[in-house]
């Protein structure tokens, strides 16, 4: 059967001319006044970074420059570059010189001469190195070698709005979480210039020439504060025992340990050698003496970070004094020894504080920092991902699911045993393993432990135990009976036409097998037609049809759709992709109710005609123009009729949690600025819900979706206030109440909520993505079955006896 979508569109001015949004290497500042009057810096420069999770090459690329007015006899001057930008770090490109400023750049990744303007200019990262030679935003945006573009000041060439207005004294730099929206007036904020390298070092970077040398033990580099008393010092007579090499990658060195400890606790005996893309001429068991400039290493700007950093000898040199040296003991992890609190309640930053390790568990790890430690058998509790990392528990009673997760209950309960694994082993020596949650790496695994941008402390295999299959099985629920409506929810993670079919494959099983083919799915991320390309297209009349059609391929029945498009790239999502939230319904079992009026910026009303509350509009969008859904996925409001009767459904997809501090950063407690938006949609939605219950207080209502927060948060209790709706993750075993698996701590982001009127309310989260591997999405659905009221009592046990009978018959047929 043809999709049908229940779309109105309104028109849309076309987009600026763009350049297409880079997943990994950016521009992260450009700064044009080095050496001019007033300047500090002696040194023009540009500055790259890396959204990605992964280096990414930079050989055969060039960063240019074009002159603001863009003139036609301008031309692009080409800076080539080499090696690769980390993930998450970032690549200094140095340019031109002036006769003013005082400080010298960090020591550049790549140098240019270019002399670039202080007050506007743009520059592009291209693919290759042979000159551009557009002269406008739109030619520049059709050339595909751009991989990223910045106008900054009055440019005549960039992307969306320029940047605002640069000097001689100021840059024009990117936020720290390297967001790339095509706008570049709104991802640059001008300010004082801030160039770092792909070390970390920043202005000054290297230390003063002419400093000699302070001799220190690495228990003295380390000291007994997060932060290096030696922090940007020369520090010469460092002696240990190369205990691990990491000899791949754009961050490569080797650890160190000091066989000779002292006797605090607070100071870590490890410290790892930083020698960039050069695998280092060392090896285990190598006795060494080393010296250089100590660092912090942030995988952002330090000044702004939200993470902690890494204390690593930078720009080091060192002689070996002997090999094979017997290795220092490691540190065996058992599940009383790393405390039960995360971290200090300092309100504000812990880098400053003394460590305690007895008592805090992010600083038992950083006493710890670049020592060997060692697990033996060790649970998993976030499976591999394409990254090549896993999830482990240290603590393993430590609030564990049934099926072999850690549970996150509350903001005061973040299960401290969970410990991120990664490998150093080469993979053709050994490949790292794709494991489930509640497989066990067996045996002991074994290496340095540092902190990581990406999921907190960090053990760093030199040593891999074996894998353990505990043959974790997908969920299967049961099928709705034939006076039960069965209601889903499923984010199905960006769904573009141009997924792969295994994609939409697996997702159609999904629906058909493990969710028995429920009556009324919601979905999330549905993107457009072309997915996350940004040329102004949002309907997604092929993605739904690409979807049921595999459903039906899948044995599942001839699911209907209904939709409203956004506005372009108003939504939040992808550039481009314009996720939205949707419907599907079977039509064999459900009735969708038409009523037009529906479009992106019209708002769903409630009104009461002959007695009976229906919609204004269906489907239609709760209150899209208010500010609380500014960049983020609106409400789609639509009416089902089942058997008689009619039931709301409310389909959501709540702001995300961007730009949030982490919850193992340097700020605790973390501060979550993304909860403000969640709850200003919460009392939007919350007032919809009460206006329709309100006008019926018998009406089934099922608010459902991605709410993007947990059944703690202020987000859910706004919700659930007035009593108008009931959370149903609440009513499962504390165990059990998770549908999303993050940084190994199974938690909730998916919600079903439920008016009083629905009867015999049957609910299950169906495993299916989250604590696997091999994952469609990662998110796991969740379903609902009940009997919706018929709004009296004779009329409701009626149907409660048929369905009754119907049990006892085994009867499956829906009833008419």
């Amino acid at each position: 059967m043809a999709v049908v979508t229940g779309v109105v569109l309104s028109g849309v001015a076309a987009p600026a001319a763009l350049a297409a949004p880079s997943a990994d290497a950016v521009i992260a500042e450009v700064y044009g006044g080095g050496g001019n009057s007033g300047a500090t810096l002696t040194n023009d420069f540009v500055e790259l970074g890396n959204r990605g999770g992964t280096a990414f090459p930079l050989d055969g690329y060039s960063v240019q420059y074009l002159p603001g007015s863009a003139s036609p006899t301008s031309t692009w001057q080409v800076t080539n570059l080499a090696g690769s930008v980390g993930a998450g770090a970032r690549y200094l490109v140095a340019e031109g010189k002036g006769a003013g400023g005082t400080v010298a750049l960090p020591t550049p990744d790549a140098t240019g001469a270019i002399a670039m303007s202080a007050t506007a200019g743009t520059v592009a990262l291209v693919t290759g190195t042979g000159a551009l030679t557009c002269k406008t935003a739109a030619d520049c945006a059709a050339d595909p070698r751009v991989k990223d573009l910045v106008g900054f000041g009055a440019a005549t060439v960039r992307e969306g709005n320029p940047t605002a207005a640069t000097a001689n004294g100021t840059s024009a730099a990117r936020a720290a979480s390297l967001a790339d929206t095509d706008d570049n007036s709104a991802d640059f904020t001008v300010g004082d210039p801030t160039p770092t390298n792909s070390k970390g070092e920043t202005t000054g970077g290297g230390g003063d020439p002419g400093q000699p040398p302070v001799d220190a033990k690495i228990h003295d580099i380390q000291g007994i504060t997060r932060i290096s008393p030696f922090k940007d010092k020369k520090v010469g007579d460092v002696t240990g025992i190369v205990t691990a090499v990491r000899g791949f990658g754009s961050s490569r060195g080797f650890w160190i340990t000091d066989p000779n400890p002292d006797s605090d606790p607070r100071t870590s005996e490890g410290l790892f050698v930083f020698t960039g893309s050069t695998t280092p001429a060392v090896a285990v068991g190598d006795a060494i003496t080393a010296s250089g400039t100590v660092k912090e290493f942030y995988p952002d700007a330090p000044a702004t970070s939200n993470y902690q950093s890494l204390t690593e000898l930078s720009s080091a040199q060192w002689t070996v004094g002997s090999h094979g040296n017997p290795q220092p003991a490691p540190t065996v992890i058992t599940p009383d020894q790393v405390p039960d609190t995360l971290a200090p309640n300092a309100g504000g930053n812990i880098e400053p504080l003394p460590l305690e390790p007895a008592k805090y568990s992010l600083d038992f790890w950083e006493s710890h920092e670049s020592e060997i430690v060692s697990i033996s058998d060790a649970r998993v509790v976030g499976p591999s991902n394409d990254y090549d990392e896993l999830y482990v528990t240290t603590k393993p009673q430590q609030n564990p699911t049934p099926r072999g997760g850690t549970v996150y209950l509350g903001y005061d309960k973040i299960n401290t045993g969970v410990l991120k694994v990664q490998s150093i082993i080469p993979f053709d020596q050994q490949p790292f393993p794709k494991v489930n949650t509640g497989d066990v790496i067996t045996g002991v695994t074994s290496g340095p432990v540092e902190y990581s941008s990406f999921g907190g402390y960090t053990l760093f295999a030199s040593q891999l135990g074996a894998a353990k299959d505990n043959k974790l099985q997908k969920e299967v629920t049961r099928r709705q009976r034939p006076g039960e409506l069965a209601v889903a929810t499923y984010n199905v993670e960006n769904l573009a036409p141009s997924d792969p079919d295994t994609k939409f494959a697996q997702l159609a099983h999904g629906i058909v097998d493990n969710l028995a083919a429920p009556d009324v799915v919601n979905l999330e991320e549905i993107q457009d037609n072309d997915g996350a390309t940004n040329d102004g297209v949002v309907v997604a009349d092929a993605t739904l049809k690409k979807f049921t059609d595999a459903i039906v391929a899948a044995g599942g029945p001839s699911y209907q759709a209904r939709e409203i498009d956004p506005v372009n790239d108003a939504d939040g999502g992808q550039p481009g992709g314009n996720i939205r939230v949707g419907f599907l319904f079977n039509p064999a079992r459900v009735s969708f109710v038409d009523r037009p009026g529906g479009s992106a910026l019209s708002s769903v009303d409630v009104v009461k005609d002959h007695g009976q509350v229906h919609l204004t509009q269906s489907p239609g969008r709760v209150d899209p123009t208010n500010e609380a859904w500014t960049d983020s996925r609106k409400p789609l409001a639509g009416e089902f009729v089942f058997q008689g009767r009619t039931v709301f459904v409310i389909a959501n997809h709540f702001n995300s949690k961007g730009g949030d501090q982490p919850t193992h950063g340097r700020y605790q407690p973390p501060t979550r600025s993304s909860e403000i938006q969640r709850q200003k949609q919460a009392t939007v939605l919350q007032s919809f819900v009460g206006k329709l219950l309100t006008a019926d207080p018998g009406a089934n209502v099922v608010v459902a979706g991605d709410l993007n927060d947990y059944q703690f948060s202020p987000a859910l209790a706004k919700l659930t206030s007035g009593g108008y709706l009931k959370d149903l993750i609440s009513t499962l075993p504390a165990a059990e109440r998770y549908s999303y698996v993050f940084e190994g701590q199974s938690q909730v982001l998916d919600h079903i909520l439920a008016s009083a009127a629905l009867r015999g309310v049957d609910y299950d989260v169906v495993h299916i993505n989250a604590e696997f591997a091999d994952q469609a999405s990662d998110h796991d659905p969740q379903i609902v079955r009940f009997r919706p009221s018929a709004g009296n009592r004779l009329a409701d046990y009626g149907y409660d006896l048929l369905d009754y009978l119907d049990q006892l018959l085994g009867r499956t047929a829906p009833r008419k």
